[in-house]
């Protein structure tokens, strides 16, 4: 984060203590003034401008949460805690656009895996042995592309209202359960406990 300062070298500059005027004895203006004198002294020996060290630190600190999303080791909370630690916007669009480019890498290289699979059960096709071709040609067949092979379901929606469905799962219970449906006794007579 701070490998900027390391080739900051600046010109060593005496000043005679006459020239350094207490912080307190100074006015409002002089303090301005002394503080944009030493902006401009920074800036013409090349020191780095806030905002580029801003950026340095929001770019290190979206490759660091990065590393921690995308390794698939590193505990949830310690990716939450990465994520979190982005406090500006460029950190955030950094990291954004740094998962945005791997999601297309590795989308291609799923076409690559893919395309290199499909490749290889075509070749099966032709095996010597008859139970590898139909295997081969049956996956052929599933590829999406392909779609010889799709497995249909046919959804049907019929109105019926609650008593019908319920009268039509009691039903169904009995026929495999061999369950009698208890009718409700209007009268019960309670006998008393031994």
């Amino acid at each position: 984060m701070l490998e900027h300062l390391l080739d900051f070298e600046p010109e060593v500059v005496t000043h005679t203590p006459s020239a350094v005027l207490d912080v307190d004895k100074a006015t409002p203006v002089q303090v301005i003034n002394a503080q944009h004198g030493t902006a401009d002294w920074l800036a013409s020996l090349g020191a780095p401008t806030a905002a580029s060290t801003e950026a340095q630190n929001a770019a290190a600190m979206a490759q660091s949460a990065f590393a921690a999303v995308v390794a698939p080791d590193t505990p949830e909370k310690a990716q939450k805690e990465r994520l979190l630690a982005l406090k500006t916007p460029a950190a955030v669009q950094h990291l954004t656009g740094m998962l945005t480019a791997y999601d297309w890498e590795f989308v291609e290289q799923a076409k690559e895996i893919r395309g290199y699979a499909v490749a290889k059960i075509v070749e099966e096709t032709k095996h010597p042995d008859a139970r590898i071709r139909l295997r081969a040609l049956e996956l052929l067949g599933r590829v999406t592309e392909v779609a010889l092979f799709t497995d249909r379901v046919e959804v049907k929606k019929t109105n019926v209202t609650d008593t019908e469905l319920d009268d039509k799962i009691k039903e169904k219970l009995s026929r495999f359960m061999g369950v009698v449906d208890a009718q409700p006794v209007s009268d019960a007579v309670l006998l008393p406990q031994a």
